[in-house]
């Protein structure tokens, strides 16, 4: 069922139940002519039997033709009584259970009919509807296959490009439908088609969004790097000055911009795509409790079933601590972590993950203006980030018994050759 909804059954069965009716009405057409054509070449038939029996008639002479009579038993009602009010007239009917054409006219005071056998007739009508109903499947036919080879290709040709958007939505940026623009060396483009249009427009915008999100990304890592120095310079700077609270407060708001950049070197590394793993079998209960020890964070650890995975030791430290900052941060204890097998889940209580997080993953910076959303830190991309290296399936969702819920499935396996 699902087949026949797609685009290309739908267009297939309309051309296909398009043709049928006009087939049908074709064929209902042509069938009234030639059947009203051939029984009034038969009713003239019969009406110049029955003008020469009447003159036989009138005159006492024999017709010679065994088809006549009067008064015959097997005249129709209608045409008898048709006869008694002085007329002449002919119609379909049968004779001794043949089918007949008779005609009948007054001939003192009796009914003298003629038949005229009626089979023959039928049977050529009975060919002609057979040969209607023929070409009319054959051409059925032929425009449903028509229809279908057309619309596999606009069906064909609109997959790929949902195909390529997909892809566009999931990161993919390179991606690009690339049908061929349809213009020659000697002129304009001559013909008009609607789906190399959308996909035309779909690699354009992708390009423009790629070219923008570049910029972006190179704006960003280059005002990183070009910070990175003088914060450097102002801490070591800051240590000169007198102890103190100024000192301090200081010392807290440098180390605070000097993370921040850190942070966003990071991010850029990864948005390159540059970062490699450097991937060891790690036992990842022991691995999961030195990273919360590490991070000085108070959580609960718990190793339902220990399992060994293929991993980057210290991208998941990363990842772990991360996760781990933004649960104190915005949630509320207890904190948990569970290791089931290569799946390990960090847990707070807190008021849970916000709906567009889940949905859509993190985005990088909080802001105050409603109507560009809410960004949320830029710890939780970067956990996405490293998790992405990682190949380990990162998910976002809320407890039902409420606080947020994350959980990291690593790959298990065995290590490339050569590695």
């Amino acid at each position: 069922m699902r087949a026949l909804s797609s685009l290309r059954w739908k267009i297939a069965l309309t051309t296909t139940l398009v043709c049928c009716t006009v087939a049908a009405a074709l064929g209902i057409a042509v069938h009234n002519v030639v059947a009203r054509q051939i029984v009034g070449e038969v009713r003239k038939e019969a009406d110049r039997e029955l003008e020469h029996a009447l003159g036989h008639y009138e005159y006492g002479t024999a017709h010679g033709d065994v088809r006549s009579a009067l008064d015959p038993a097997g005249l129709p009602g209608p045409l008898r009584d048709l006869v008694a009010r002085g007329r002449t007239g002919s119609m379909a009917g049968t004779y001794q259970g043949k089918p007949v054409m008779w005609a009948a006219g007054p001939a003192d005071r009796q009914a003298l009919a003629v038949w005229i056998p009626y089979e023959g007739t039928r049977d050529r009508l009975r060919d002609l509807d057979t040969a209607i109903l023929l070409s009319s499947a054959l051409a059925a036919g032929v425009v449903a296959l028509a229809g279908l080879f057309l619309a596999h290709r606009i069906s064909g040709r609109l997959t790929t490009t949902a195909a390529v958007a997909r892809r566009i939505s999931a990161g993919d940026l390179d991606a690009r439908v690339g049908f061929p623009s349809g213009r020659d060396t000697r002129g304009p483009d001559r013909s008009r088609d609607e789906v190399r249009d959308v996909a035309q427009a779909l690699d354009t915008m992708a390009a423009s969004l790629q070219g923008r999100l570049e910029a972006e990304k190179r704006f960003t890592a280059d005002v990183a790097h070009e910070l990175r120095t003088p914060l450097t310079g102002s801490l070591a700077a800051a240590a000169l000055l007198p102890e103190g609270r100024p000192k301090e407060m200081i010392e807290d708001r440098l180390r605070a911009l000097h993370l921040l950049t850190e942070d966003l070197l990071e991010i850029s590394r990864l948005d390159s795509g540059v970062e490699r793993a450097d991937l060891a079998r790690v036992e990842l209960g022991q691995a999961v409790r030195r990273a919360v020890a590490g991070s000085r964070l108070a959580a609960e650890v718990r190793v339902v079933r220990d399992a060994v995975v293929l991993t980057d030791r210290r991208r998941l430290d990363r990842i772990l601590v991360n996760l781990l900052v933004n649960a104190h941060k915005h949630g509320r204890p207890p904190v948990e972590v569970t290791v089931e097998g290569p799946v390990v889940a960090i847990r707070d209580h807190g008021s849970g993950y916000p709906a567009e997080l889940i949905e859509q993953g993190p985005r990088r910076f909080r802001t105050g203006d409603p109507g560009r959303g809410r960004g949320h830190g830029l710890g939780l991309t970067i956990a996405a980030g490293q998790a992405a290296v990682l190949d380990i399936a990162l998910t976002f969702a809320n407890a039902p018994d409420g606080g947020a819920l994350t959980t990291l499935r690593l790959p298990v396996g065995r290590l490339p050759e050569g590695s």
